[in-house]
């Protein structure tokens, strides 16, 4: 029973490391890794990778890209002067995603702009756990749910929405707007803790 746990607990750490949850994401998004050697036993990571890659420790990033080989997630490719470059497979590339979801983040402007950003959704019951996951990640990412299947959001986040009904495979279901005004708005101001911007004077 107790080697049962330990195992779990190992496997466990091998997905979740945010050091190679770091090296998906880079090579994700296209910070080239170049080396010499194979990457089962002589491999030799370039001097002159990017920056990115020089604050990972050389030895235990050579033993994260053997095991991701092992594992799928990354394969490599030959270029003309006889090196070669790692890059993701689709798994790898779907795990990098995965990856990417999970820390997504919305920038907040120091300054609110004063409209209203909404997301609404009708999801159909055979998709009910993409509409629970997508109302999950709403509210972690504190979107204020204003009625059962719409929820409000005071910066921008277009993309961040565009990324996550990409992810659950539900574009036809959501909708996004932008709105000046809204009924019961302050309700919403004091939700976000904000003020509503003085409107520009008419010339």
């Amino acid at each position: 029973m107790e080697k049962r746990q330990t195992k779990r607990i190992y496997r466990a750490k091998r997905i979740y490391s945010p050091i190679k949850q770091r090296i998906l994401l880079l090579l994700q998004a296209g910070v080239a890794l170049s080396f010499a050697g194979t990457v089962g036993r002589q491999l030799r990571i370039l001097g002159e990778a990017a920056n990115e890659w020089k604050e990972v420790d050389r030895n235990y990033l050579k033993q994260i890209i053997r095991e991701f080989y092992k594992d799928r997630l990354v394969s490599e490719e030959e270029n003309a002067d006889g090196t070669k470059t790692i890059v993701l497979t689709e798994k790898g590339k779907r795990r990098a995603v995965t990856f990417s979801f999970g820390s997504m983040k919305i920038k907040q402007p120091e300054c609110w702009d004063g409209q209203w950003h909404i997301v609404i959704f009708d999801i159909p019951e055979k998709h009910k756990v993409a509409r629970i996951s997508l109302r999950d990640k709403l509210l972690g990412l504190d979107f204020f749910q204003y009625q059962k299947s719409v929820y409000v959001y005071p910066y921008p986040c277009r993309n961040e929405v565009d990324f996550i009904v990409e992810f659950f495979e539900i574009r036809r279901f959501v909708r996004y707007g932008v709105l000046t005004e809204i009924t019961n708005e302050a309700e919403l101001l004091l939700r976000f803790n904000l003020k509503k911007p003085p409107r520009p004077k008419s010339s």
